[in-house]
């Protein structure tokens, strides 16, 4: 594909949804017959504004802790593998309030808790924290919140 038409269809791509440097350089590597066209094409939509990290931070931070539920250590893991810098990803996990991250990993629990299959205390708690740690939470939130589920469900 001649550069031109791969601007175009980058252009396209980041039009639709946010799109990072390097998910769109990977693109471009499969699309293009010089590889080195790839910087230019990158830097042009920069340039024009359909690449732009803190504004993918925001909207990856925001979609992957509300849709996927994630906690922050796996957001932020994600983003630093995608490339992204660490003040963007910092300032994109400032939109996630305390009171809503403690909700969404109390619910999540929640959900886990009908599907533990021991009630043995210890090794029900065990399942519950590997989960949590699973989504990237952290383990003090997540023994807080794996006690408050347990508690609540009749497990003392």
């Amino acid at each position: 594909m001649d550069r031109q038409k791969a601007l175009s269809r980058a252009a396209t791509l980041c039009s639709r949804s946010e799109q990072c440097e390097s998910d769109v350089r990977a693109k471009l590597a499969t699309w293009l017959d010089l590889p080195e066209q790839a910087d230019e094409i990158i830097a042009h939509l920069k340039r024009e504004g359909f690449i732009n990290e803190q504004r993918y931070a925001n909207a990856y931070v925001h979609d992957k802790f509300l849709y996927n539920g994630w906690g922050r250590l796996k957001l932020r893991a994600m983003l630093r593998g995608k490339g992204i810098a660490d003040d963007a990803i910092a300032q994109a996990m400032e939109q996630i309030c305390d009171d809503d991250y403690h909700d969404m990993l109390i619910r999540l629990l929640q959900g886990k808790w009908r599907y533990v299959k021991s009630r043995e205390r210890q090794l029900a708690r065990a399942a519950m924290l590997r989960f949590a740690a699973s989504r990237g939470f952290e383990a003090d939130l997540s023994y807080r919140c794996t006690d408050e589920v347990m508690n609540n469900n009749g497990e003392d």
